[in-house]
């Protein structure tokens, strides 16, 4: 090699080596920093697509969780207000059996009758205020709907009307035999109410399973996508070790490599 001042080749190779070793750094330092070696389309784009498609299926998962949510919410506020209402019913059925009793006074079975038609006021009460985020399940025929991630129905738990109106339960019997009628009234009303709750029961049992299975399949592809996107965190700071003792040689090989020149002046002393 033909000794220059021009040219120094050794300091341009010991250059090109530390900006490779710099470079390399600064990769490592990204990754231990963000916790990802994929962080961006640059670091590998057909593996950041991927991921990020599969983001978009968890992010379509979270909305369903958030539906299945409120869902559950609903049923639940009307199953308390179901079994409310077949409490309820239970003391209405006492008050029209004390009422039908021949030997009654009038009296007595309008104070009875009163004491019934608070009951089915109570009734009312219940059903009306028995609403979740707009949606009451037992003031009418309403219904909740499961979704999957396209938004589309995947099935849906619906509710009963229990108002007294719906329940056909008279608010009266001026006589026993009207007391007796209001009885069998009240026995078709509480079989109404069972059979409403049993299909709300039944709707919130599988409105968990599906909330469950979303949570869990929403766990698996998260892992799905650390496996392809996040860093080994391990190996990275070995990486990292290696790299900045990399890095110091190379600082000092290129400080030799510079010196270099300097020697040419030995030649004219």
């Amino acid at each position: 090699m033909a000794f220059s001042v021009n040219t120094n080749q050794g300091a341009f190779v010991a250059l090109q080596q530390l900006s490779s070793t710099n470079k390399q750094l600064s990769v490592t330092q990204n990754r231990i920093n963000t916790g990802l070696k994929v962080a961006g389309a640059a670091d590998g784009a057909a593996t950041f697509a991927i991921a990020q498609n599969i983001r978009a299926d968890v992010a379509g998962l979270n909305a369903v969780s958030s539906s299945l949510d409120r869902a559950i919410s609903a049923v639940d506020v009307a199953l308390n207000a179901a079994e409310s209402v077949g409490d309820l019913l239970n003391q209405l059925r006492e008050t029209a059996v004390a009422a039908s009793d021949a030997g009654l006074d009038s009296a007595s079975r309008s104070a009875l009758q009163d004491e019934f038609q608070q009951v089915l006021k109570q009734i009312d009460s219940i059903v009306s205020s028995a609403s979740f985020n707009g949606t009451n399940l037992v003031s009418a025929a309403n219904s909740v709907t499961a979704i999957d991630s396209d938004g589309n129905a995947i099935f849906s738990v619906q509710g009963s009307a229990l108002t007294v109106s719906s329940l056909g339960v008279s608010s009266t019997f001026a006589t026993a035999t009207a007391a007796q009628s209001v009885v069998t009234e009240i026995d078709t009303a509480i079989s109404t109410v069972n059979s409403a709750l049993s299909n709300l029961g039944a709707g919130r049992n599988r409105l968990d399973l599906q909330a469950t299975f979303i949570g869990k399949l929403k766990d698996t592809l998260q892992v799905g996508i650390g496996n392809l996107v996040d860093a080994d965190l391990a190996k990275e700071s070995a990486n990292l070790q290696a790299l900045q003792v990399r890095q110091q040689l190379g600082l000092q090989a290129l400080s030799i490599a510079n010196q270099a020149p300097g020697s040419i002046l030995a030649l004219f002393r």
